[in-house]
């Protein structure tokens, strides 16, 4: 039997953590190896325990969910956030996923969702709400269909791309987003580079803020 997937839960409410961890250890292949109250010590425990997940709330008194995870990723690149929190406006969503997050559930998920997710994230995969995995793929759509006119040379998942860089993700980030190898990631931005005739990323992205990329208001990267 392969080893237990090690989760590090982190809530500010003893209660909503207890019944977390309660329902992670309940699942015979996910161990909570820690319990953090707050963003401070989720980063200290993360650094010393390396867990395969840190599952993230956002609103915490002494260090917020972002700053944490930005933390935790800072110190290890391979590190896997899930967040799990109330909020799923665009902003939450937008700066949690610039940190660094590699998947974003609502507290109201029930317990095998989070499990489900758990193991996703463990994975490597990008996982999302379904209200905010609709947005996600809304906000693609049309930032793509848009994109087909400023940028009919570009494939539909060269716009992606684009469109990722535009509001300021990295290769390993857009990698994460659209659950891709980070070769592939590096083959398409070289691509759009060839394609759009500019020589580096700065020249893409300038390129595509000129177009309306990754700039429109109420949208994710905003």
């Amino acid at each position: 039997m392969p080893p237990a997937l090690r989760a590090l839960v982190v809530d500010d409410h003893p209660l909503f953590r207890y019944g977390l961890s309660t329902a992670l250890s309940a699942a015979s292949d996910v161990a909570v190896v820690g319990e953090a109250s707050g963003g401070t010590a989720a980063v200290a425990m993360a650094a010393a325990l390396r867990p395969d997940v840190v599952v993230m709330d956002l609103n915490m008194p002494d260090l917020g969910g972002v700053e944490a995870t930005r933390r935790i990723v800072a110190h290890d690149p391979g590190a896997r956030v899930l967040v799990l929190t109330m909020f799923d406006d665009d902003d939450s969503v937008s700066a949690a996923m610039r940190a660094g997050a590699l998947g974003y559930l609502l507290k109201a998920a029930r317990p095998q969702q989070v499990v489900r997710a758990v193991r996703a994230v463990a994975e490597g995969e990008a996982i999302f709400s379904p209200a905010i995995a609709a947005r996600l793929s809304a906000y693609f759509g049309g930032a793509a269909g848009f994109g087909v006119a400023a940028f009919p040379e570009l494939t539909a998942r060269e716009r992606e791309v684009l469109l990722l860089m535009a509001v300021g993700r990295g290769n390993a980030a857009i990698a994460r987003v659209l659950v891709l190898s980070p070769k592939t990631v590096r083959n398409h931005v070289s691509n759009i580079l060839r394609k759009l005739h500019v020589t580096d990323r700065a020249q893409a992205v300038s390129r595509a803020k000129r177009a309306g990329l990754g700039d429109e208001p109420g949208h994710l990267g905003t």
